[in-house]
Parts: C-alpha cells; sequence; structure tokens
C-alpha cells in the first residue's frame, strides 16, 4: 500500500497535515468521483442514497444541510422550490463538478464538519452521505451537527460500515484489490483510492458509531444496515 494511504491510516500526521492530504485527495479524483461510485457500487449507491432520502422524509418549508455534499448528487434528491438544500463541503473542485448539472433549489458554502459556518440552530436536516470518515475530529464534527440544528432537528448519515461475517472476506478481497486498480485504471489516482478504501476499514463499526452520536447529545438513535452491512444508516435527533 502506498505511503499516502498508510500515513493516513496510522493517523501518524497532525490533524491539519491529514486535513490537506484528504483535500488533495478529492482535488485529484472530482473529476471522476461519480463515474467511480457506480464502478466501485456497481452503481447500488444510487439506490443507498435514494433509500436514504426517502427515510430523511423532506419537508416543505425546511432547511437541510448536505454536509460532506460533494457533486450534490444526495442534494440533487432532496432539492425542491419549497424547501431550501445547502451543500456544504471543503472542496470547492468537488462542488464546482457538481454545479454544472445542478438543480436550481441547491445552494453551495464551503466549509468543512468541524467548523461549519452557519449560524446555530438554524437547520431542519443535517445529512451526510459516506462524508463523515474523512473528518479528522469526529467528536468535533457531531458537535458542530448538533450545534446548528434546531431543537428537534434530524440528524442522518450514510456510511460504509461492518458487513455481515459470511461475506465479509469476500467484501475485503473486493476492496483491497479490486477498488484501488479502478482507481489507476479511471481515475489515474491509485493512492487516492488506497486512502478510501483504508478509511472504511478504519471506521467505527455500527454500534461504535452509533454510541458517538449518543454522546455528542442526540436521542432517538439508531441505524439501519443496507445490503448486509456493507452500508449503514445511522439517525439521531436533537432533543427539543
Amino acid at each position: 500500500m502506498s505511503d499516502l494511504s498508510n500515513s493516513f491510516g496510522q493517523y501518524a500526521v497532525s490533524p491539519d497535515e491529514r486535513r490537506r492530504r484528504i483535500r488533495k485527495v478529492f482535488q485529484a479524483v472530482a473529476p471522476r468521483y461519480d463515474l467511480m461510485n457506480d464502478l466501485m457500487s456497481m452503481g447500488i449507491h444510487r439506490l443507498w442514497k435514494r433509500r436514504f432520502v426517502r427515510q430523511l422524509a423532506p419537508c416543505s418549508g425546511e432547511v437541510i444541510i448536505d454536509l460532506a455534499g460533494g457533486t450534490g448528487d444526495v442534494a440533487k434528491l432532496m432539492a425542491a422550490p419549497d424547501r431550501r438544500v445547502v451543500v456544504c463541503d471543503p472542496s470547492s473542485e468537488m462542488m464546482a463538478h457538481g454545479r454544472q448539472d445542478a438543480s436550481p433549489f441547491i445552494e453551495w458554502l464551503e466549509g468543512e464538519a468541524e467548523a461549519i459556518p452557519l449560524p446555530d440552530a438554524s437547520a431542519d436536516a443535517l445529512t451526510i452521505s459516506f462524508g463523515i470518515r474523512n473528518v479528522t475530529r469526529m467528536e468535533a464534527a457531531l458537535a458542530e451537527i448538533h450545534r446548528v440544528l434546531k431543537p428537534g432537528g434530524r440528524f442522518l448519515c450514510l456510511e460504509f460500515s461492518r458487513p455481515w461475517a459470511p461475506i465479509r472476506p469476500f467484501y475485503d478481497l473486493f476492496s483491497f484489490l479490486v477498488i484501488p486498480r479502478l482507481g489507476a485504471l479511471v481515475a489515474n489516482e491509485p493512492d487516492a483510492y488506497d486512502y478510501l478504501v483504508e478509511s472504511i476499514r478504519r471506521f467505527p463499526n455500527q454500534t461504535e458509531f452509533a454510541a458517538l452520536i449518543r454522546q455528542a447529545g442526540f436521542e432517538t438513535v439508531g441505524y439501519r444496515n443496507l445490503s448486509c452491512g456493507i452500508a449503514c444508516i445511522h439517525q439521531g435527533r436533537k432533543p427539543a
């Protein structure tokens, strides 16, 4: 595995340096990011995201923040003229690609999860899809999410998780052998996809991440596995 992914995987660098390297990863893969997601998941990520938005059930008049929203593919599923949907992402390159065919009902805001550039209690709902594992300080990010939500506001997170034991060996084989090679072939960035695979492997499992959400002050915390636990929807609500 590359030096880049080893540095990330072992977290041997400072938070500022890790942040810089993660931004470099997404700057590099931005032009082919959506295509790579299709290839890596055989298109299943689109079904996961539709299920995610159905679980959120956006309502008229709501302010919804899609944190680490990247190219806005989830925001496009939530956008409508009767609500405010804001993509907030630290990568201007990812958002620039998303704007090319974006809904006119999406707003774009540059910012990172550990310091969301929004006022306290300003959002009815906050979503994050396949982005929470890339934050440099998980507790700070969850605290910021809690801060910007209104009392009673909903937090939903879609993330890769721990697959069921019978399929785990096959999933690991695919992740560590196939995905970096796809990254090299399609995006010309094998190091970036080594990092992405390593970040999935090191992310807390379902119950561990649910515990972190509770510790951040959320209630009615729960999760729903997708595709035998390969992905998972986590949810919580800020106390009213």
